[in-house]
């Protein structure tokens, strides 16, 4: 018998999927990885930590509740917070785009992440539906990028993870918190209570990247303790979702493994 388990794990673990499993061991609370994405029928679980793709099988087997941003919180951010121009529409509407621009999926992969020179060089109507809701941002380098992990509406940990494009750990610097600290001031009632907030440095000053699920995140260097703190309530017992989250809640793809 499996019983009850705090922590549930896919079959392939990131570093920061077991550095959280470690701290979840420290605290004395059971941790479960599945060998594959089946369910077992006696398995109980009470939150989760990996990608989309298992979440999105898993998690309404266990009535495992997922919290993310809003799939266009990104573009109705104020630009003085974003530092550039960023759009939310179907991907269709990006095929017609004759510049460079970062476009990427909201909260998956599905469209990775990347500079396209034009919108040609997305993928086509022949392998992504239409609707297929995309971020077209203008191109900026950030000199240094921060992961911020995001406890209700305060920063509760972080770390450096990149400069000039290139993956560069180091710790949390006080600039990126305070920035962190006072985006979530003005806006933490567009986020759910637990999350993930990347932001960086460019042309001087500070702007947001992206939010991500805090259950699916990469946690760098980031307090392993800490950031199970937010993993825990971005991904936990449906039952226990307190009100003002429910409006973030996680709706599973039909096509999990897309």
């Amino acid at each position: 018998m499996l019983g009850v388990v705090t922590l549930l794990l896919p079959p392939r673990l990131t570093t920061s999927a077991q550095a959280l499993r470690d701290a979840a061991r420290r605290r004395g609370l059971p941790t479960v990885q599945l060998p594959t994405l089946a369910v077992p029928a006696d398995l109980r679980a009470e939150h989760l930590h990996a990608g989309p793709s298992f979440a999105d099988i898993v998690a309404p087997a266990l009535n495992i509740a997922l919290l993310q941003a809003p799939e266009d919180w990104l573009a109705r951010l104020p630009r003085e917070y974003t530092g550039r121009e960023i759009t939310f529409g179907p991907i269709r509407e990006a095929y017609s785009l004759r510049r460079p621009a970062f476009i990427k999926s909201p909260n998956d992969k599905q469209i990775p992440a990347l500079i396209y020179t034009d919108g040609s060089r997305l993928p086509g109507p022949d392998s992504v539906d239409p609707h297929t809701p995309v971020l077209i941002s203008d191109v900026v380098e950030f000199a240094a990028e921060y992961r911020l992990y995001v406890l209700n509406g305060t920063v509760h940990t972080g770390s450096q993870y990149a400069q000039h494009g290139r993956l560069s750990l180091g710790p949390l610097n006080e600039g990126a918190a305070a920035f962190g600290a006072e985006l979530l001031a003005e806006c933490r009632d567009t986020l759910p209570s637990a999350i993930v907030v990347d932001v960086g440095m460019a042309d001087g000053r500070w702007s947001v990247i992206e939010a991500n699920a805090a259950w699916a995140s990469g946690m760098y260097t980031a307090d392993p303790q800490r950031a199970l703190d937010v993993v825990l309530q971005a991904a936990g017992p449906a039952e226990a979702v307190i009100p003002g989250d429910h409006r973030f809640l996680r709706i599973p793809s039909p096509f999990p493994n897309a």
